[in-house]
């Protein structure tokens, strides 16, 4: 089994943080999230990460970024722009931003070559998380069936953020830890009892410790051919929309239902943190240096 590739969503802007929270450093020596990130999958045993950016910062992406670690793991880039789209469809009028995380994971197949682990560029998963991964997207699966994917899930209440609300798939699984459902609130904030969905037409009084989607998925190369389905679809549904997004939660959730794919749920030891506002960025780095303290990563990341 050939080394899986991790694939990081790095295009977005970050509007509720203010700027692009992909390139902001973290780390004492100036180490970003995602420098995290590949040093973690790097470890686990993933052979190679490939960046779904955007053109027009890719210079400085490459810059700042990519280039401490170039030369210690292959690196591949995806470009996601709002013009990619099948054919038979354009942009509708109005129509400022892309087509979401699901949109971006499809404008990286030709820079992907087999297993994939699909992660968010701003989000600390943790050491465990990525072996937890590696371990799956390693593993012989009989796909002849169904094809099998997996997330990581993590608690609700260890996600959320104190400076406004978050976007989060709730999950639904079995007694095997395979994935039911998942339901994306986009409006969840932290209450006394718990959290709550704010969101208009799905508000829900949640207790905090349902497991989450953090968009930390295991696939397949099948799972291309289902997203391009599958965007299709939506775009004949809403791309009139000027801010429709086509999200992966939403997408694995419809071919889970379908049938056509198992999704573990992988449970983990690590703690998820990241920063969704700019006022989550000092316990981010709070954080960051007690792992270094604890020994768990070297002061000096790319030394």
């Amino acid at each position: 089994m050939d080394k899986p590739t991790l694939v990081i969503l790095a295009a977005g802007m970050g509007s509720r943080y203010g700027g692009l929270k992909q390139m902001d450093p973290m780390g004492p020596n100036g180490e970003t999230v995602l420098d995290y990130s590949v040093y973690d999958a790097a470890r686990a045993g993933f052979g190679s990460v490939t960046f779904i950016i955007r053109p027009d910062f890719a210079d400085l992406f490459k810059q700042q970024v990519t280039a401490k670690f170039a030369d210690k793991i292959p690196v591949r880039f995806a470009y996601q722009e709002l013009t990619q789209l099948p054919a038979g469809f354009s942009v509708p009028a109005g129509r400022e931003k892309p087509w979401g995380t699901g949109h971006a994971v499809l404008c990286a197949r030709d820079a992907v070559p087999g297993r994939f682990a699909a992660i968010n560029a701003d989000d600390f998963y943790g050491a465990d998380s990525y072996r937890q991964l590696a371990r799956f997207l390693t593993a012989d699966h009989d796909e002849s069936r169904r094809a099998q994917f997996c997330m990581v899930g993590f608690r609700l209440d260890q996600t959320l953020s104190a400076h406004g609300s978050v976007a989060r798939g709730i999950c639904v699984t079995d007694a095997a830890g395979r994935l039911r459902s998942v339901n994306e609130m986009t409006k969840i904030v932290k209450t006394a009892a718990g959290a709550e969905n704010q969101e208009a037409g799905n508000a829900a009084t949640l207790s905090g410790a349902e497991p989450v989607s953090m968009n930390m998925w295991g696939f397949t190369p099948r799972y291309f051919d289902f997203l391009e389905t599958a965007f299709a679809e939506f775009l004949r549904a809403q791309g009139g929309e000027l801010k429709s997004e086509f999200f992966i939660p939403k997408h694995v959730d419809a071919i889970v239902q379908a049938g056509l794919a198992d999704c573990r749920v992988l449970t983990t030891d690590s703690a998820w943190f990241g920063v969704t506002y700019r006022e989550d960025r000092p316990l981010v780095m709070e954080n960051i240096r007690r792992l270094i303290a604890a020994g768990a990563y070297p002061e000096r990341l790319w030394a």
